[in-house]
């Protein structure tokens, strides 16, 4: 099993809560909120819930972003016990 890792400019979140269809608010590993959009690719392959570990692009603003992938709770644990996420809890 090969398990998508942030590379350097993305970061691990945590799906807050629904603001509309494809819009949702994150809190990410470092414990900021960040709202993301759900892209096309995403919403093909995977049901976004509130409470799953996602993987986010922010843009060059930096308080927006896309979701890029969803982990599931498996792949959530195993990045938590090999420490590529600290402060989440779920």
């Amino acid at each position: 099993m090969e398990i998508r890792l942030a590379k350097e400019d993305e970061k691990y979140g945590i799906v807050d809560s629904f603001i509309s269809g494809d819009k949702v608010k994150v809190i990410l590993d470092d414990g900021t909120e960040m709202m993301c959009r759900i892209s096309g690719k995403v919403m093909k392959k995977f049901w976004v819930k509130v409470g799953d570990v996602v993987l986010i692009k922010p843009w060059i603003t930096g308080k927006r972003g896309d979701i890029i992938h969803v982990y599931t709770p498996s792949e959530a644990q195993w990045l938590k016990k090999n420490g590529y996420i600290k402060n989440l809890k779920f």
